[in-house]
């Protein structure tokens, strides 16, 4: 458990150099902590002035103030013991419990009987409680019964009678201190089971990535080398069939292994998720690292080279800016998007880009005229393990906050609409909504 509050390591370097910020670690228990330092102190300055204005009325004043001038020194010795979890250790909290009993016991001893019966104050009066909410917060609320039961019989010993008051303050004690042991140990699970959340969220959008680079590089590789393979026969064939088999072998560890199989039905959208065995490779477009980082980019700049004789590229006649990592990734899900024209749609279909900027969102629409494809084709591509849509365009606009729609029309081509707000970057959106 750190005594950090909120810490982010490195968190402004890396920001300078385009990277993200380390996870945030917290700490519930610093806060718990301070306040029990605050406490003890303030309650030390009200106990000596109780004693300070019963002075004359003790049986034995030096005695009195001998005790609260030690417990003045303690406490100057060892406040900074109550700043953390590390440093308050069992021997201090069995040390400071010691003086808050002997404190207790001591009373009889340098007060009168008749202003002991008439409920005065023992020598650390409330000061005692911070003894015990050291035990509560350090080791929770069995600790925090234990401390108390000892302030109790202190308390009764001390009395010598069972009277209401003396019950009265025994049980507060008591109850407060258990209370908030079990609040400091559901707070601690609490804690634990958000750290863990945090970092299978982050591991899960780690391997989403990595997945996405397989699927857009080392698959289609694999798949072009298939399909050449078969064709010059031989030797070669040998080595496409082998390539056809890692293939398929690489599609099953990603979709099995590096991100959890979507159950939920998707809508038909502009082709198959990925490419399959004897697909081309990926058309030519900008090369763009997820990771890129620098100033704002124009996005018409880097979905200009895709325009061709087959693809009809229109932007509005301003900069379309994004930052650049959350650039790349929109032009990494177009260019996904064209992947699946090309392969599934025909040789001789035509695509069209369309690039709109709105106030707070940028629009990229992709259009083919081809057949369309049926009914549910993309959950099932994506059980397959087949992963172009799932990942390379779905993936990327959930992790920017953004959303992608698909439109198809059985005979009349697909649509896909990918929208990103501005300001994003990879990992700033990963509750963001995508429809699908």
């Amino acid at each position: 458990m750190t005594d950090t509050d909120i810490r982010t390591v490195g968190g402004d370097a890396a920001r300078r150099a385009g990277k993200r910020p380390a996870p945030l670690r917290m700490s519930v228990e610093l806060p718990l902590w301070r306040a029990l330092t605050g406490y003890r102190i303030l309650t030390l300055v009200y106990a000596l002035g109780l004693v300070g204005l019963s002075y004359q009325n003790y049986e034995h004043p030096p005695g009195a103030a001998a005790y609260m001038g030690a417990l003045t020194v303690w406490m100057l010795l060892t406040w900074r013991r109550t700043t953390s979890a590390e440093r308050c250790t069992r021997r201090f909290l069995l040390a400071d419990l010691g003086f808050a009993v002997g404190g207790i016991l001591l009373t009889p001893l340098v007060d009168t009987h008749a202003r002991i019966m008439d409920g005065a104050p023992t020598l650390p009066s409330i000061w005692t409680a911070g003894a015990v909410l050291g035990f509560a917060i350090k080791g929770g609320w069995r600790w925090a019964a234990v401390a108390s039961s000892a302030v109790a019989v202190a308390n009764l010993v001390e009395r010598q009678e069972l009277a209401r008051d003396t019950i009265h303050n025994v049980v507060l004690v008591w109850v407060a201190s258990v209370a908030i042991g079990y609040v400091v140990e559901v707070a601690r699970a609490s804690e634990r089971t958000l750290a863990r959340a945090l970092q299978i969220e982050a591991a899960t959008r780690e391997r989403e990535r990595l997945a996405r680079d397989i699927h857009d590089s080392v698959l289609q590789v694999l798949a072009m080398v298939q399909r050449r393979g078969a064709e010059i026969g031989g030797e070669a064939g040998e080595l496409g069939r082998m390539a056809g088999e890692q293939e398929v072998a690489l599609r099953t560890l990603v979709s099995s292994g590096l991100v959890p199989p979507q159950r939920e039905p998707a809508p038909a959208g502009t082709a198959e998720p990925a490419q399959p065995a004897g697909a081309a490779p990926r058309a030519p477009g900008p090369e763009l690292s997820p990771e890129t980082s620098g100033e704002p980019c124009d996005v018409r700049a880097l979905l200009a080279p895709y325009a061709n004789a087959g693809v009809t590229f229109s932007e509005p006649g301003a900069p379309v800016v994004l930052p650049a990592a959350a650039a790349a990734e929109l032009t990494a899900a177009v260019g996904a998007a064209l992947d699946n024209v090309r392969v599934h749609a025909g040789a001789g279909a035509h695509a069209w880009i369309l690039v709109e900027d709105e106030p707070d969102t940028v629009i990229v629409t992709v259009r083919d005229d081809g057949p369309g494809i049926p009914e549910g084709r993309l959950a099932d591509a994506e059980r397959e393990g087949r992963l172009g849509v799932a990942l390379s365009i779905r993936g990327r606009l959930r992790e920017l906050g953004g959303s992608a729609d698909w439109i198809s029309v059985p005979g009349q081509g697909t649509e896909v609409e990918l929208k990103v707000p501005k300001g994003a970057a990879p990992g700033d959106g990963g509750r963001g909504k995508v429809n699908a």
